[in-house]
C-alpha cells in the first residue's frame, strides 16, 4: 500500500484580500501554486453568490504528500480517531491554526487560517479503474479496507485513538 494523494484545503468562505493571503500561505507550505475553488451555490446569509471564489487546494503526491503528511500529523500530535476513517481506505482531519505545522512562522500580515487534509490511500495497481485508456473494474479484495488502512497508518507511526 501506499500514499496515493494528499489533499490539503483552505476554505476562507469569501473572494479578495483574504482568499489571496490564503493562497500565499498554502503556497508556502506545499510548494506549489493552489488552485481556487468556486462556491457551488449562492448563500445570502453568509454573502456568497455562485461562481465565486470561496477556497483554495493543493494536490500533492509521491515524496511531497508524505513529508507534508508527516509535518501535518506531528502538528496533531500523531492521533488519529478510527472515526477519521472511511470504508474505502481514506481519512481526513483538520488543523485549526496553519502555524501548528513544525517549522512555521506566524506573519501578522498574513494571519491565521485553518486547513482540511485529505488521503487517500491505494495499493499498486488502482490506477486501471481511473485511466481513461483501456479502464478495467478492481477486484473487492485489491480495494484498501478501514483495517488495512488503519494498520497502515500505525506503521506510519500514528496512534488510532
Amino acid at each position: 500500500m501506499r500514499i496515493s494523494k494528499v489533499v490539503v484545503n483552505i476554505a476562507v468562505g469569501k473572494s479578495g484580500e483574504p482568499l489571496e493571503k490564503a493562497k500565499t500561505i498554502l503556497k508556502s507550505l506545499v510548494d506549489m501554486n493552489p488552485s481556487e475553488r468556486q462556491a457551488k451555490k449562492t448563500i445570502r446569509e453568509f454573502g456568497i453568490r455562485k461562481g465565486e471564489p470561496i477556497a483554495v487546494m493543493a494536490t500533492l503526491r509521491g515524496a511531497a504528500a508524505e513529508s507534508f503528511l508527516r509535518r501535518a500529523l506531528q502538528a496533531i500530535g500523531n492521533r488519529l480517531r478510527s472515526s477519521c476513517f472511511d470504508d474505502y481506505g481514506n481519512f481526513s482531519f483538520g488543523l485549526r491554526e496553519h502555524i501548528e505545522l513544525p517549522g512555521v512562522r506566524y506573519d501578522p500580515n498574513l494571519g491565521i487560517y485553518g486547513m482540511d487534509i485529505s488521503v487517500s490511500i491505494s495499493r499498486p495497481g488502482y490506477r486501471v479503474s481511473l485511466r481513461r485508456r483501456r479502464r478495467n473494474k478492481i477486484g473487492a479484495r485489491h480495494r484498501v479496507r478501514k483495517e488495512e488502512a488503519i494498520e497502515f497508518m500505525r506503521n506510519f507511526g500514528v496512534e488510532i485513538v
